[in-house]
């Protein structure tokens, strides 16, 4: 009794599902952004109700129409691209299989069904234009299952050029299962010249590029392609670059097998293809963003370290190659190995080079997250100059060369000062309203990138240029690792006291920079890379209105002592040039009292420190240069040596930065909370479940969006459109599979 009821419910599932595959795949429908996606790849578009077609995602199983029994008795033959047939009065050129009978190839269900692709004029057809689509053009689309006005679309399509984007992408995939046919097949069996192969191989190439939207299409036209080259290598060729990159790369997995098996070493090209193949591995949004300054680093950075390459042994496993088709109606194809090794799979090699790509990696995280930005392209600047060095070496960039040019004849012929607005044209850039840390920051990278330095660097100088100011430019900058020592800080701190009162009459007397210069070429401690950027900065200094913001009020609270050293400082350079008239006595008042000290001291400070100096009366002029004999007051240059916590003391509590730096809200503003996120409820539902994991299925994101009455495509700009305002980078990156960028999502957290 049981086995009667088996065979009964196994009759009616044959009535059921027909000619259908038993556990076909089900083709998924979705509105909105998957609507769009039907235009791109092999699923079928219906919905059960017209009135949820704006419904995100709705899903319906449809196994497609029925094979329609066709009367045509004529034998299926291939109508090559030289030929053409003529349709309902259509004529249409070849590369198709046309007529009545044309069995598909053993499935291995014990039943026979017709070839996908045959195209039968004896069936009903209907014209129709080429973007007509319904539920009959179903995952696995035939012609002879297609409805009257689906077979009048896809008949018009062949009779066209062949190449509307916009095209259902099932019409393709008909045409694309006949090429596929002929190649496993009949050539295999063959029948077919090397010149009509070579000219399948290269129609396969054009509706790749031409249909490569649909990831679905992609995918298997470049696995058609690598099959072609294994079938025939001395017809067909790609580089390696071409190679796909999945888990079930055919030629790559060949090729690596053959280069082990042979004992030679692994290129860099090979290298990279290997690292995009493994599965383990999951490309960051660096990696996946800047595809082409990835694949230069990761070369030049793997050349470096393995020079021709490493030398893998061969392993034990061995290689199985078969080719899936995407016609249900074709079987799968076993490729000749050769008895060759698998390596793919090894863990030794990989981990090398997984090491260096995660290097590449946080190497272009800066440059990654401004070609991220809003109305930004790589060929900015400021983009340029986020490469990391060895790209930028091998740059032809003609802003960069031109910089170099100009800062070296500021250098030569104006001590490397320069206007700001002369340096901010050179950024090809208009000019900031403010300096943020973004705008100090493309300053940095440009001088730096282009072998200078500069001064005021905020970083060193605790000082910052002004939009109407200057900098002052020195060959060889600061370097990758400068750290400035606590003699540089001292004399930068005496540097800027003894800038005031050489530029008080706004008048640079020779003899007064010379002490300046003394200053710092005197002190044994300094680091020549020290000695350049304070010559800058002196020199910047000397050319820029002094700013005393703050000092008072930082000098009030100084005991007497500090402020006699002071003091000290300033008198000793207005001494410099060994005289001192009236005028500057007046002007030294003025300074004394701006910055909190005493003027009545100035005269008595004048002539205690010049008679050590033997220079005589404070009126007397010398008539002759003194500066030779002048000798520098030991006190001042012994200032910045003092090991006492006074005068450190004293000196860091006086010259704090003069204005903290403004920065841009990336830099400043931590991403607030997501109750006040700016995203609203729904919103901030959808970026909470996101953020649980690295990679997203599309279907998965699109249910997620469709339970929060959202639209995916809609969604994801918000999320990012918020992203970019608090941390100026998105968080998502929508490649088909949604990624999440972790290291965002961490900025964002605050």
């Amino acid at each position: 009794m049981e086995l009667l009821i088996f065979i009964a419910v196994c009759y009616v599932l044959y009535k059921v599902f027909g000619s259908s595959k038993p556990q076909s795949k089900p083709v998924i429908k979705a509105t909105s952004r998957v609507q769009k996606e039907n235009q791109t790849s092999n699923f079928s578009r219906y919905s059960d109700d017209e009135d949820d077609e704006n419904e995100l995602a709705t899903f319906t199983i449809s196994y497609g129409h029925e094979e329609e029994k066709s009367k045509n008795n004529t034998p299926g033959k291939w109508i090559s691209s030289s030929a053409s047939i003529n349709v309902n009065g259509v004529q249409i050129r070849g590369n198709l299989y046309y007529g009545g009978k044309l069995k598909a190839l053993d499935n291995g269900y014990g039943y026979q069904e017709t070839e996908a692709s045959l195209v039968d004029d004896s069936l009903k057809i209907t014209p129709s234009d080429f973007f007509y689509t319904d539920q009959s053009l179903a995952y696995w689309p035939k012609f002879i299952s297609l409805s009257p006005q689906a077979r009048g679309a896809y008949l018009n399509w062949l009779a066209s050029e062949r190449n509307h984007p916009d095209t259902p992408i099932g019409y393709v995939f008909i045409y694309f299962y006949g090429i596929e046919r002929r190649v496993i097949h009949d050539a295999n069996n063959k029948q077919v010249s090397d010149s009509e192969y070579l000219g399948l191989f290269e129609e396969v190439g054009r509706l790749k590029g031409v249909y490569s939207e649909s990831r679905s299409f992609f995918n298997y036209a470049t696995r058609l392609i690598e099959f072609m080259c294994l079938q025939r290598p001395d017809v067909c060729k790609i580089d390696v670059e071409s190679f796909s990159f999945a888990n079930d790369s055919l030629l790559f997995k060949f090729e690596l097998s053959k280069v082990v098996a042979s004992g030679q070493s692994i290129s860099s090209q090979l290298a990279l293809s290997w690292i995009k193949f493994y599965p383990e591995y999951k490309f960051r949004t660096p990696a996946r963003r800047c595809t082409k300054e990835f694949t230069a680093l990761f070369k030049t950075r793997y050349e470096e370290k393995y020079g021709d390459g490493i030398i893998v042994k061969p392993n034990k496993t061995k290689l199985n190659i078969s080719y899936r088709p995407a016609s249900s109606t074709l079987n799968s194809v076993e490729i000749n190995q050769e008895d060759l090794p698998d390596p793919s799979m090894l863990k030794g090699p990989t981990k090398k080079l997984i090491a260096i790509a995660d290097i590449c990696t946080e190497e272009l995280e800066q440059y990654s997250r401004y070609i991220g930005k809003k109305d930004t392209s790589s060929d900015d600047i400021a983009a340029l100059l986020l490469l990391p060095e060895k790209l930028i070496s091998s740059s032809s960039s003609s802003a960069i060369t031109s910089f170099r040019t100009w800062a070296n004849n500021a250098i030569q012929q104006n001590s490397g000062l320069v206007s700001l607005t002369e340096f901010w044209k050179m950024t090809g850039e208009s000019l900031p309203e403010k300096l943020n840390k973004k705008e100090m920051e493309l300053i940095q990278n440009l001088t730096g990138k282009s072998g200078f330095g500069f001064a005021p660097d905020p970083r060193y100088h605790k000082a910052k240029p002004a939009l109407d100011g200057n900098l002052v430019l020195f060959v060889e900058g600061h370097g990758d690792y400068f750290e400035p020592s606590k003699s540089f800080n001292e004399v930068a701190m005496a540097l800027r006291l003894g800038a005031m009162v050489a530029t008080i009459d706004s008048h640079i007397d020779e003899h007064e920079l010379t002490v300046l210069h003394r200053l710092i070429e005197h002190d044994t401690k300094l680091s020549p890379t020290e000695k350049k950027s304070l010559k800058a900065y002196v020199t910047w200094r000397l050319n820029t209105p002094s700013n005393m913001n703050g000092l008072k009020a930082r000098l009030e609270k100084l005991d007497e002592k500090a402020k006699s050293l002071v003091s000290h400082i300033l008198v000793t350079v207005a001494l410099a040039d060994g005289k001192i008239d009236p005028t500057e006595i007046k002007q030294l008042e003025k300074l004394y009292t701006a910055l909190g000290l005493d003027k009545s001291l100035v005269t008595s400070d004048i002539h205690n420190i010049s008679s050590k100096k033997s220079l005589g009366t404070i009126q007397k002029e010398s008539k002759q240069s003194e500066v030779d004999a002048f000798a520098l007051d030991e006190e001042l240059l012994a200032l910045h040596e003092s090991e006492t916590s006074d005068v450190q003391s004293m000196l860091g509590s006086i010259f704090v930065e003069d204005e903290p730096m403004a920065e841009d809200n990336v830099f400043v503003e931590s991403a607030p909370d997501q109750s006040k996120s700016g995203l609203d409820s729904k919103h901030s539902s959808l970026y909470q479940e996101l953020v649980t994991k690295e990679v997203w299925a599309r279907n998965d994101v699109i249910e997620l969006c469709r339970k929060l009455d959202l639209m995916v495509d809609g969604a994801i700009e918000t999320i990012n459109d918020w992203s970019y305002e608090t941390v100026e980078a998105p968080v998502l990156d929508d490649d088909d599979d949604i990624y999440v960028d972790l290291e965002i999502v961490e900025e964002l957290k605050g």
